[in-house]
């Protein structure tokens, strides 16, 4: 999936970002978020900066992850310059403000390597996501944002600690994959759905 997503080339790459942040910002739950949090595009992952302007434009506080040691926190950002280069090489916000939990914001576009059609997802191996949306006061819809070929249809292997995503949207389609509550006794079993 990777090599294929590598193989975009940056007017292919452009298109399907462009395509997808513009199916997100359709959103009933895009629409009703007061915060969101976004991420930084690494390794030719659909890109988010459409979505921003459109956030800031309707006045919607925005975050966007950092990785402290083991943990990722969020931080809020006014404009992609108060991003610069972090861990693993990716766009972090600067130290500036105050640290934020899951629980801060409204609505959470998530990355990854694949997903499948129950919203499980694959990403880098880390577990950076997996460990931060256990947050026992999250209440954040949950949306995976990718290219369309990034969707398979064969299901992911999932453990208790994985969390699903609730929508996924991609260039072609927006995806409901219903409530993220995970597997009896996971971190999302005892919340009830959105």
């Amino acid at each position: 999936m990777l090599a294929r997503r590598g193989t975009l080339s940056s007017d292919e790459w452009l298109a399907s970002s462009r395509s997808a942040q513009h199916n997100l910002v359709t959103l009933e739950e895009y629409h009703g978020a007061t915060c969101i949090a976004l991420y930084s595009p690494t390794r030719n992952e659909t890109d988010t900066a459409d979505i921003l302007a459109a956030a800031f434009q309707a006045g919607k506080r925005v975050l966007y992850p950092a990785v402290c040691g083991r943990e990722m926190v969020l931080r809020q950002v006014t404009g992609l310059d108060c991003l610069e280069s972090g861990c693993f090489g990716i766009l972090e916000p600067c130290a500036t403000g105050p640290d934020h939990g899951a629980d801060e914001a409204d609505l959470i576009v998530v990355p990854g390597v694949a997903f499948d059609l129950a919203g499980h997802r694959i990403g880098f191996g880390k577990g950076f996501y997996d460990r931060f949306l256990t947050h026992p006061g999250r209440k954040a819809h949950l949306v995976g944002l990718c290219h369309d070929f990034q969707v398979i249809d064969a299901a992911i292997p999932a453990e208790g600690h994985d969390i699903r995503m609730e929508i996924i949207v991609t260039d072609k389609r927006i995806i409901r994959c219903g409530s993220n509550r995970r597997h009896k006794g996971g971190p999302d079993s005892h919340r009830g759905g959105y």
